[in-house]
């Protein structure tokens, strides 16, 4: 794929995950299921260091995918924190949850377990 259509992907992905978690709560439907907030919070950020691996993997070609696996989970923790202190901060309907950050730390983790599960696969990309 084309590395500027990576990095639109990456982008358009990072900018919904803010929206999403910086709008008000107030117009989120409600849903009664146990720890949504939490595997939401793993999901945006399993898909968050995928969108980033892909272009990085780009970006960085020659260096190797192990970098391109950090910078993606560092950039994701980074942004999961920055979003959390913005909701805390620029936010009256939203508070700052370090359990949220936890589960974006999972959510990245597991995305890098999975890049280098389907590693090859990915290369292809």
């Amino acid at each position: 794929m084309h590395k500027l259509f990576l990095l639109c992907w990456a982008l358009i992905v990072s900018g919904v995950i803010a929206y999403f978690c910086l709008t008000d709560s107030s117009n989120i439907p409600a849903v009664n299921i146990p720890s949504i907030d939490k595997i939401v919070h793993f999901c945006f950020h399993f898909g968050f260091t995928i969108s980033w691996i892909l272009f990085f993997k780009k970006e960085l070609k020659g260096a190797d995918d192990a970098k391109a696996f950090l910078v993606s989970f560092i950039f994701s923790v980074l942004f999961g924190i920055t979003i959390e202190i913005m909701q805390g901060v620029y936010t009256t309907t939203r508070a700052s949850d370090v359990t949220d950050v936890l589960a974006n730390t999972l959510g990245a983790m597991c995305a890098i377990f999975v890049a280098i599960i389907f590693k090859k696969q990915l290369n292809k990309i």
